[in-house]
Order: C-alpha cells, then structure tokens, then sequence
C-alpha cells in the first residue's frame, strides 16, 4: 500500500509518517520512506544521524546528465529501476518487534527540491525526481510512505495521483485545518477520495466541519515524552506513549484499507 502525508508546515506530518512506518516495521512489514518534504528532516525523526543520511537526489548531478541525457537526447522518461536500491539507506527500528514477529526492513530515500531562485534550469533534476517517485509508488509492490512538502503546492502537480491513501494531518487551528480542506479538495479532484484526518497534539472532541476535510479523523494527543526529548534529539520514535501511538496508527492505517 502507498501512502502520502500532506498538511500544514509544523503540525507533525513527519512525526506520523516516521510512526508509521515504524509500527509496520515492527510487525513484520518492509517499507519505503521517501522524504518528499523540503525541510528533509524525515531521516532524523527516524532515528538517524546527519552523517548517516542519504544524499538527496537532487543533488547528484552524475545521475541527472546519467539518466537524462543518455545517449545525448533529452529523455524525460528515463529508466529509474534500480535507484531506489542505490540511493537508500536502512533506517533502524524504533522499538522492540511486535511478539514473533519478524521486523521488516525500512529504507529512506531523500529526494529534495530545487528551491534556489536563479540556479539554473530545474527541468532536468525535477524530470528525474517525478520518474523516481512514480517509479516507486506505481511499480513496488511493498508499503509505501511518502512525506510530501507543506502546503498544496504538490498537489497542483498531481504528484500523489497514484497513491493508495492520503493522510492529511493537522493541529487544532483554524489556519491549519483550513489548508488540510484544501489539500482534500485538491487531493479529491485527482480522483484520491480514500484519506484521512489526523489532528494532532488535540485533545478530542469535535472540530470545524470544513468543506474538503476527510469524513473520517483522528485525534492525537500531546505527547509529553516527545515534549521532553524534542529540545535534546530528533528522534520521534520510541517514546513513552508508544502504546497509544501504535493503537492510533493501526485505527489510521485500518481505515485506509492498510
């Protein structure tokens, strides 16, 4: 299953993306990462070092010039297949296996994003970036959990057009769950109506009926074991509450259909 988080910068989407993948990693699931996000912080809420993140594609001029201009053409459909395997690296559990189970494996890509104003045509590394996703979301048949960047914007691209599900995640605002309707509506004009809502660090209770948010949601409470480590180190995982969390990433993942 293929899975896309979207939502307003700083409600935690990474923080749910890491979760997850660490609750199927642990009951026996393999797993894709893949840090679509411009912040690219994705590696560290998982437990790793920034000397033991991935390279962002973006960045490796060698396989641009490699793959979209073999031969001397421009190829905008290049063959990706066997970059996922080069370009990842193991991302380890952040908790103890569920009871005889096997852990699955979690691999992190980082993909990055042209965001330097007068550096050049982006046609080329964006080619490549749209061709490995799709690769990755279309082709593998293994879960796939891709941290989109805040806001909108790649939605407008139709880059999640291919996924399984969408979760949208939100803190309790107005501003925050007011992008969240827009990303539904978008995310809905793309034919993608299986998602859901997760509003986090919110203590229960109704919300705003905003017209494009998912029927269906999700309240995540603060977590005062995340408060106390987040000053100190960047990992999301392993946290005193990760009973609650486990229980609320299996409702989330159950009503996807996952």
């Amino acid at each position: 299953m293929k899975i896309a988080f979207a939502g307003k910068g700083g409600v935690g989407k990474t923080s749910l993306a890491a979760w997850t993948a660490d609750w199927l990693a642990r009951n026996g699931k393999n797993v894709w990462l893949v840090d679509a996000d411009t912040a690219l912080s994705l590696g560290q809420a998982s437990g790793l070092a920034l000397d033991q993140l991935p390279q962002p594609l973006i960045q490796r001029e060698d396989l641009v010039r490699e793959r979209i201009h073999a031969g001397g053409f421009l190829n905008l459909n290049p063959d990706v297949g066997d970059l996922p395997e080069e370009l990842a690296v193991d991302v380890p559990l952040g908790g103890e296996p569920m009871g005889g189970v096997v852990p699955g494996r979690k691999r992190l890509i980082v993909m990055g994003a042209v965001t330097n104003a007068g550096g050049g045509c982006a046609c080329d590394a964006n080619a490549l970036l749209k061709a490995l996703l799709a690769h990755i979301v279309m082709d593998r048949d293994e879960w796939v959990l891709v941290d989109l960047e805040a806001g909108v914007e790649h939605l407008g691209r139709g880059t999640v057009a291919h996924v399984d599900g969408l979760v949208i995640v939100s803190e309790p605002s107005m501003r925050s769950l007011q992008t969240g309707a827009e990303v539904g509506r978008m995310a809905s004009d793309l034919g993608l109506t299986n998602q859901a809502l997760v509003v986090n660090r919110h203590a229960g209770g109704r919300h705003p009926e905003l017209d494009g948010l998912p029927e269906w949601s999700l309240s995540i409470p603060v977590m005062n074991g995340l408060v106390d480590r987040q000053m100190t180190e960047s990992s999301v995982l392993n946290l005193p509450e990760i009973s609650r969390l486990d229980c609320s990433v299996e409702k989330m993942l159950g009503h996807l259909g996952g």
